[in-house]
C-alpha cells in the first residue's frame, strides 16, 4: 500500500512539474515582449539611391558610396540605428558597413510584383540575417506591399515570413505598411490577420500625404503632426494588444520651401514644407515617443533625387541630409 501511494505521489509531482514547464514559454514570451518595449530605438531610414542613382535602372550604389553616406550619418547626426530597403543589387554590403560602425539595422526584404526577384530577396534576407545576427536586430518582409498592390501579393508576404521562420532566422519579423493598411482600411481600426504571423508591427504614418490624398484626415499642420503620429500608434496598439508596434516611417519635407499640397477631396492646404517644419515634426515626435518609451524611425537619412517621378516636387526633400555631395546633414539632428 505504501509503495502504491509513493508511486501516486511521484506521478502527481510529474504532472505538476509538466504543467509548470508547459506554462514557461508563454511567460518567457511575455517577458521578451516587455524587454523589447523597454529597449527603445531612435532610427533613421537609409537608402543610398542618391544623386543620379535610380533603383529602377542603371548602376547600383557602390561600396564606397555606402561607406561615405554612413560615415556622414555617424559624424553629423546622433542616429545609431538605420532601416534599410533591400538585400540585393549591392545593398547587402550595407550590413557589413553598418557593423563596422557599430550601427544597428532593421532590414527590409523588398517584395514586389516579380516573383523570381522576391525569391532571390528572401534567400538573400535569410543569408544576411544569419551572417549579421548582432547588427540586424529586426526584419520586415516587404514595405507597403499592400499600399502598392492591395491584397494581390499577400501570399508573397506570407511566403517570406514562413521562409524566414523555416530557415531558423532568430530576429523578430514583421511586414511594414501604412497604419491604414494595418487597420484593414477601416475606421475604427480592425485586424488584418497578419498579426498571427508576425512578431511585431511596423506602421508608416505620414500626415503630409494624408493632407493630399485622404478623405478622413485632410488637414494636419506641422504643429499637429506629432500628436497625429501618437494617436495612430495608440489606435493600432489598441487593435493589436500584446504586439510591439513601431512607427517605421514618419517625417516631413523640407522643401520646396513654402510649398503645400491641396487635398483632393476638400481643396484644403494645411501642410507647409520647410526646414523648420521638418525639424519641428521630427524632434517633437521623437520626444513624445521617448516619453512613452516607444521606438520610431525617421524618414529619411538622405534625400533621393529620383523620387519626384513618383511623388512630385516634394519627393526629393525628405532627407535630414542632402542627397548630393558633400551630403551635409541638418544641424537640428546632431
Amino acid at each position: 500500500m505504501k509503495q502504491l501511494l509513493l508511486w501516486v505521489a511521484i506521478i502527481l509531482l510529474a504532472i505538476n512539474m509538466e504543467s509548470v514547464f508547459a506554462a514557461a514559454p508563454a511567460k518567457q514570451q511575455q517577458t521578451a515582449a516587455q524587454n523589447s518595449e523597454s529597449k527603445t530605438m531612435q532610427c533613421v531610414a537609409f537608402s543610398p539611391y542618391v544623386g543620379d542613382i535610380n533603383p529602377d535602372y542603371g548602376a547600383h550604389p557602390s561600396h564606397e558610396l555606402i561607406d561615405t553616406l554612413l560615415d556622414k550619418l555617424v559624424k553629423e547626426t546622433r542616429f545609431r540605428c538605420i532601416m534599410t530597403y533591400g538585400v540585393l543589387n549591392g545593398l547587402e554590403y550595407t550590413f557589413a558597413a553598418a557593423e563596422a560602425r557599430k550601427l544597428k539595422v532593421i532590414a527590409i526584404i523588398w517584395l514586389d510584383k516579380d516573383i523570381a526577384v522576391n525569391n532571390q530577396s528572401i534567400a538573400s534576407g535569410i543569408e544576411v540575417a544569419k551572417a549579421f545576427p548582432k547588427t540586424i536586430i529586426k526584419l520586415s518582409c516587404g514595405s507597403e506591399v499592400r499600399t502598392r498592390h492591395g491584397n494581390v501579393f499577400d501570399g508573397e508576404i506570407i511566403k517570406c515570413i514562413d521562409g524566414l521562420h523555416k530557415a531558423g532566422v532568430k530576429q523578430p519579423i514583421t511586414t511594414i505598411d501604412t497604419w491604414w493598411e494595418w487597420c484593414n482600411r477601416t475606421t475604427p481600426c480592425q485586424k488584418t490577420g497578419f498579426e498571427a504571423k508576425v512578431d511585431w508591427l511596423g506602421i508608416n504614418i505620414f500626415p503630409w500625404w494624408e493632407n493630399k490624398h485622404a478623405g478622413v484626415h485632410t488637414c494636419t499642420t506641422a504643429e499637429q503632426a506629432a500628436n497625429f503620429h501618437i494617436a495612430k500608434l495608440e489606435e493600432v496598439r489598441r487593435t493589436y494588444p500584446g504586439k510591439e508596434v513601431i512607427v517605421t516611417e514618419f517625417g516631413w519635407p523640407s522643401g520646396p520651401e513654402g510649398g503645400t499640397e491641396a487635398n483632393v477631396h476638400t481643396g484644403q492646404k494645411c501642410g507647409v514644407a520647410s526646414p523648420n517644419n521638418q525639424a519641428k515634426v521630427i524632434k517633437s515626435t521623437l520626444q513624445k515617443l521617448a516619453e512613452k518609451n516607444w521606438s520610431g524611425i525617421v524618414f529619411e537619412a538622405f534625400s533621393e533625387d529620383w523620387k519626384p517621378s513618383d511623388e512630385g516636387n516634394f519627393g526629393s526633400h525628405w532627407g535630414i541630409c542632402q542627397g548630393q555631395p558633400p551630403y551635409t546633414c541638418g544641424k537640428d539632428f546632431q
